[in-house]
Order: C-alpha cells, then structure tokens, then sequence
C-alpha cells in the first residue's frame, strides 16, 4: 500500500526526523513537503532528504498569504499524490495514534472497513509545565491532554482525514477533503470516524460551518486517535510564536491558544507504544553524518532564537503571562464563573 503524506512547514526543524520516522513506522512510503521562509535549516535538511530519497521537497507555489491551502491545490497534481492508494494531510506536530492490529495505517484501513475517507478526532497535548526545549521525541515528554471527548467544552472536535485514492476530489482541505459540488447521493463517497462509523450527514456533506472539519469526538476513537503536540514546550512555543505558521503570514498566537490547549486534566501514554521502534529509526536516520549535523545544526537555532526571543522585554513579559496562565481553558473558566463554583 502506497500512503503519501502531505504537510506544509515553516523553521519546524528540530522536529522532520521525528515525524517522518514516526510516519514510517505506521505505514506512509513518501513525504511531500512544502516549505517557506525557513530560517532555521528547514529547508536544507528537506533538501538533503530529498537527495536521498527519503522526502520530495518544493518551494511552497503560494503567491498570497494562504500558503498551505495553496500548497495543497499544487499537492492534488503531483505524481506521488495522484499515484498513491492513500493521501494523509497533516502536520508535523501531530501524530496519528493507531490502536488496532500492528498498529500501522493499513491495519486502521483494515479495522474501518476500507473506506474511501477516514477522518480522525484531534487530542490536543498540553504542555504541562514543561519549560525547555529538550531534543528528544515530543511523544515521550507531553503525555497530558483535554478530557478527549471534551475540548474547551464543546464535544465537536476538530479531524484530519486520511483519503483513498479513488475519492472523488474537488479539493483538498487541511481537515479533511471535499467531494464535487452537486455529487449525486448514491456517488457519494463511504467515510468514517475512527471507530469505523459513518460520519454524520452534515459533515459529509459540509452543511454548515460548524461541522466542515470537526464532528463529536466520544465514541470516534476506538481504533485511532489523532495526537496534535501544538505547543510543546514554553521554549518552543515562544518560537513558534515569533514563526506565525504557513495559513497566514506573521500571524501571532496569543494567550487564548495556548491556554486552550494546555489543559492537563487527562493522562494519556498509549502513543508511546512507538517509541522504541521510533528512537531506533531515528538512530539510524542519524547515522548519516550530514543528517545528523543538519539536525542539531537545526536545535542550535531553535535555541538562540528562543534566546533572542527572551532578550526582549515582550518575549519576557509573554513568557511570564504563559507561565503564569492558568490551565483551565477560558471557555470552561467562564462556566465556573457564571454559575459560581469554586475553581
């Protein structure tokens, strides 16, 4: 089974190995990366992959600001999208969370009922008083979550969606793909949840804006859960921060994003299931003496401009706020307020 897995990246390198060895070890065969304005090595190492065979690498084609809805149309005509039995978009700080069979993509294909769509529930990772950047994988330090049938109390929570290459795509989006526009019901295609259920008539027909990409999580999980690491460390989301990300140009993340996603109510170690195989792969990935300098050559920077960051009284002042934040998410701090419970 051929799976390709499509992402969009900005300064994510302390991060590529991982992912992509992750990835390979749940079954993808081929990376497609697109990348801008890297400045901490990004680039160069998806250059040096891509040398290798291990990743194709292209500039991201956006001419706006919209570079990953762009960088996905681009995505939809290449050979190793339009070849491949499977497309999986998503990005590098989330992991796709197997619980059945070996736990690849093939046996969650297998689990779903082979399907044409599979769309699986987010669980957003929280920091968790972890401060600094450690250059180890991210699954082995962030182990706490939101309630995963819950998130800042609303039980519709957000998916990415792995596609079967016979979909009848109109276009990709970053959660889950659209079929086309006036699609005769009986064309329309066989799509799941995690659990191998049929997704609900709104989402597959994206009614309304409130179930384009996200539908109730409980009971969507049974056989995989969708592990987003959108903060990681205090360091790194400072980082982060100072990047934007690649849908809009110098956007900045205020306190409301991490606070929502920080919520540590809930412990979660399953994923780590992986992680020998995972700290093997990488090993050998690092074997490569060029890799593994493009690698750390990639940490340093993250670090000295986490340091840059920091010599900044807004970074400083951010920091405190963040530290200080508390981890409740706001929407479930104002219920409390409103009906004036004790916090």
């Amino acid at each position: 089974m051929r799976i390709t897995a499509v992402t969009c990246v900005k300064n994510e390198g302390p991060f590529l190995l991982e992912w992509i060895a992750f990835n390979r070890l749940i079954g993808v065969t081929d990376h497609l990366f697109y990348s801008n304005d890297c400045t901490d090595g990004t680039d160069t190492m998806l250059d040096a992959l891509a040398v290798r065979g291990i990743v194709q690498h292209l500039p991201n084609p956006a001419e706006g600001r919209n570079y990953q809805m762009e960088a996905l149309k681009h995505a939809a005509k290449q050979e190793i999208v339009t070849e491949a039995d499977w497309v999986w978009v998503a990005d590098v700080d989330e992991f796709l969370n197997i619980h059945v069979g070996d736990h690849t993509i093939p046996a969650l294909v297998e689990a779903c009922g082979n399907p044409q769509a599979i769309s699986l529930n987010f669980q957003f990772f929280a920091s968790d008083g972890i401060e600094a950047f450690e250059d180890r994988p991210v699954i082995s330090q962030f182990t706490r979550s939101h309630n995963p049938d819950l998130w800042c109390g609303d039980t519709a929570i957000e998916v990415k969606s792995l596609m079967r290459h016979d979909f009848p795509l109109q276009y990709f989006g970053a959660h889950r793909p659209f079929f086309r526009e006036k699609l005769p019901p009986r064309k329309r295609p066989s799509w799941t949840d995690g659990s191998g259920r049929d997704v609900q008539h709104k989402f597959l027909v994206a009614a309304n804006p409130r179930r384009i990409r996200k539908f109730p999580a409980q009971g969507a999980r049974r056989f995989a859960t969708l592990n987003h690491y959108a903060l990681r460390s205090l360091d790194s989301y400072l980082v982060k921060n100072d990047r934007g990300d690649v849908n809009r140009e110098n956007r900045a993340f205020d306190d409301t994003y991490w606070r929502e996603r920080n919520d540590p109510a809930w412990e979660d170690t399953s994923i780590q299931r992986y992680l020998p195989d995972l700290e093997a792969a990488l090993e050998e990935l690092k074997s490569d003496p060029e890799i593994k300098a493009l690698h750390d050559q990639s940490c340093e920077l993250h670090r000295a401009k986490r340091d840059e960051l920091l010599s900044q009284p807004a970074y400083q002042a951010m920091r405190d706020q963040l530290r200080a934040a508390s981890t409740l998410p706001p929407q479930e701090e104002d219920l409390i307020k409103r009906l004036d419970l004790p916090v």
